[in-house]
């Protein structure tokens, strides 16, 4: 399987495959064809009440991601992420996200959850 993250502002190249949008907000000031966003799983993403309880630095990154793990393994986010694992297996998937530092994101719980 062939995974990575990417910054969603960075301009698409041919090796990402299906470009994928881990984030629950659209970002800001990007146009919807410069993103060339394929897949939008919104339900996949941290709940609002976890990334506001996250970005008000009130927990470490492990408990953010402990936390992250547990919303990603049932109902439609587990469903989901099955969907993107079996893009994966396809070929390969890119996931975008708007972090600056995405290694202590979300994007990183998905990416050691799908790679």
């Amino acid at each position: 399987m062939s995974v990575r993250v990417r910054r969603v502002y960075e301009p698409p190249e041919a090796e990402d495959g299906v470009r994928v949008l881990v984030d629950r907000l659209w970002p800001r000031g990007l146009a919807k064809e410069a993103a060339r966003v394929d897949e939008w799983p919104k339900a996949m993403t941290p709940s609002t009440e976890l990334r506001r309880w996250y970005h008000a630095g009130e927990g470490s990154y492990e408990e953010f991601a402990r936390r992250y793990e547990a919303e990603l393994a049932a109902g439609e986010a587990a469903e989901l992420l099955d969907h993107v694992r079996a893009l994966a297996e396809e070929g390969p998937v890119t996931l975008l996200t708007a972090a600056k530092t995405w290694e202590e994101s979300h994007a990183a719980v998905l990416l050691r959850l799908l790679g």
